[in-house]
């Protein structure tokens, strides 16, 4: 990877995603500048002893608290001395007992993304870091030293204070830390890199670890994760609209011009992209026909010169509508041919699948926005107080460094509330179609559980649905906003925090289990397309075989064709149109990502071990390539 050049300006979340997965970072010169002004600004205040919280007064409730000359239990009998002023031991300490999260350590893309987040803001010159420990954290990040850092302790204000502390207690010397692969204390790990140590000058404490990089860098990574899954979601679901040999009138561009949301009009147009090609979708009702269980006479038709008909899995079969039952009904009949199969005779499927766009729109729409807040935070200051050694007019030192409040998560965490109540909503709807598809209630003719089962034996996708329902259910008990319950800190004096930092926790790791239950959806609407697909071309290829009296025995109450005349007419207007039928197949998108999961997952014939079938699956859609198959087919 390319080394990403810093410059506390101009960072993207793109870029910010490459460092967390490797890349180096640079330190834009002109930046440098700006940080060496601000910290020889606050040596000198020092000098003047001026009062400054955080750099001459403690910290929180410890604000009222000015620093002295030297520790006073120096002056007792035996005192041992740390070897650091005062100002150094404010700095020390404050990273050394804030450093205590619990909980298993964040993964380690997690931590260098906030590592080069902490850079990144520090490089605006509003901090008083001085540059020597600006490069020494840059070079610990460059090196592969990753601290360990706990997941839980953060209350999103002041800032991700805990967790940061974790992350500077290694440059300290102090904590442990990942480095090649191993788990090691700080030091070695500084010590193997030829790294050394460093000793925290005024404010640079505060510097390190009073700030959102925790939360930001959580969601910029959930967001990035989101985005696949997004994409992901119109695939599988543009999948289970083919299987269903679905409508499409739901997603015309026209329909979507009338309600805008910018979200809603993308996906109708993605889902019109995804089943371009398909003779699926919109095939006439009469055509579809339903699943029969399969029996050794199934496809015994005399004379017919078709041994492949042997290797077919189901039989399949319409019911004949007689003609005084059609009264009401004769101009639809006179459009549609008197047959009712596996499609039913209605012009609109239900909500999990003509609603994707307004669903997914909408998911795709509170995505948008966490984006635009993410986007704004990764360029932002966000530490206290801020210094603003350029301002010539300030009067008193108070008009240089103020106090203020951008380590708040507040903007974060709603952002990410909005994201975590999204997240079950589309896991839902996923889930919904998975549902369908396996009930032979809603599937539109298809096998229950989406196996032939002519034995009972035979269980097929009936637990994949339970599955895909736990998740979801996981998913809606965690989608509470984090964000709407504050307790206070420090003593009162931090009595409101935005809690963001859990709440971009749980949106990261609610994100992978979305995409589970999104692996779930393509697994099972793979098969039903098989057997739609199969079975609409067994019709066509039987019809172009057989005469009317042969077609007319797929037909159940051929022995009406003595008590209407116009039976074996009817039989044979619906053979001959399905013999002249091009051979029925998907959208080419959905082609594409149907053939490389079936690369690695064949056709359920019959029941056989589908744990590792399921985890294949699921590793297909982290690894992107389902989507990659059908983008690549889309693209020109």
């Amino acid at each position: 990877m390319k080394p990403i050049n810093l410059d506390g300006q101009s960072l993207t979340r793109d870029q910010l995603v490459e460092i967390a997965y490797g890349a180096s970072a640079g330190l834009d010169p002109q930046a440098l500048k700006a940080v060496a002004r601000a910290a020889d600004f606050l040596a000198d205040q020092v000098r003047r002893e001026e009062p400054i919280y955080g750099v001459s007064t403690g910290f929180g409730s410890n604000a009222d608290k000015l620093l002295g000359a030297h520790p006073l239990r120096d002056e007792l009998p035996g005192a041992v001395k740390s070897g650091r002023s005062l100002h150094e031991e404010l700095q020390h300490n404050l990273i050394i007992t804030h450093a205590v999260c619990v909980g298993p350590p964040m993964a380690q893309e997690v931590v260098r993304a906030m590592l080069g987040i902490r850079i990144n803001t520090l490089l605006r010159g509003h901090s008083g870091i001085r540059v020597q420990t600006l490069e020494a954290l840059t070079a610990m990040l460059n090196a592969g030293i990753v601290p360990v850092v706990p997941e839980l302790g953060s209350v999103g204000a002041s800032g991700d204070l805990a967790p940061l502390s974790h992350l500077a207690l290694v440059l300290l010397g102090g904590g442990e830390a990942f480095h090649q692969g191993e788990r090691m204390p700080g030091a070695q790990a500084l010590q193997r890199a030829g790294l050394t140590p460093v000793t925290l000058s005024y404010k640079e404490g505060l510097a390190l670890n009073n700030g959102t990089a925790q939360m930001l860098a959580m969601g910029v990574l959930a967001v990035h994760r989101l985005d696949a899954l997004l994409d992901t979601a119109d695939l599988a679901a543009a999948m289970t609209i083919d299987a269903f040999a679905g409508r499409l009138g739901a997603f015309a561009e026209e329909v979507h011009t009338l309600r805008p949301h910018p979200g809603q009009v993308h996906v109708a147009g993605r889902l019109r992209e995804l089943l371009a090609g398909s003779t699926l979708a919109d095939i006439a009702y009469h055509l579809v026909p339903k699943f029969r269980p399969w029996l050794p006479h199934s496809w015994n038709v005399p004379d017919m010169g078709w041994p492949e008909s042997q290797q077919l899995r189901f039989d399949i079969g319409w019911d004949w509508v007689p003609s005084d039952q059609r009264h009401g009904r004769e101009k639809f009949y006179r459009r549609f041919r008197p047959f009712l199969g596996g499609k039913k005779h209605q012009p609109q499927d239900s909500y999990s699948l003509r609603c994707v766009p307004q669903v997914h729109g909408a998911v795709r729409d509170a995505l948008a926005q966490a984006k635009r807040v993410l986007e704004i935070e990764l360029n932002s200051v966000t530490d206290n107080p801020l210094v603003f050694p350029d301002r010539t007019d300030a009067a008193h030192v108070e008009e240089q460094v103020i106090s203020a409040g951008h380590f708040h998560g507040m903007p974060l965490a709603l952002a990410m509330s909005y994201v975590k109540a999204s997240i079950p909503v589309l896991a839902s709807i996923s889930e919904r179609r998975l549902n369908k598809l396996v009930d032979p209630a809603t599937n539109d003719g298809l096998p229950a559980f989406l196996i032939g089962n002519e034995d009972g034996t035979e269980s097929g996708h009936m637990i994949v649905q339970y599955t895909a329902a736990a998740i979801v259910n996981d998913l809606a008990s965690r989608a509470h906003p984090a964000s709407v319950f504050s307790i206070p800190t420090s003593a009162n004096a931090e009595d409101h925090v935005s809690m963001g930092a859990n709440e971009a926790r749980q949106v990261l790791a609610m994100s992978a289990d979305l995409g589970k239950v999104l692996a779930l959806e393509l697994y099972t609407a793979a098969q039903a397309l098989d057997l739609r697909r199969d079975m609409i071309n067994a019709a066509r290829d039987l019809a172009a075989r057989a005469d009317a009296v042969a077609f007319a025995a797929k037909v159940q109450g051929g022995a009406a064709a003595g008590v209407d005349p116009r039976f074996l007419e009817g039989v044979e207007g619906l053979r001959s149109e399905l013999a002249r039928s091009a051979e029925f197949h998907p959208g080419h998108a959905v082609a594409a990502a149907h053939a490389a999961l079936r690369e690695k997952i064949p056709f359920l014939d019959r029941d056989r071990a589908m744990d590792g079938e399921v985890a294949t699956v699921v590793r297909l859609v982290e690894s992107g390539k389902l989507l990659a198959a059908a983008r690549h087919a889309l693209s020109p």
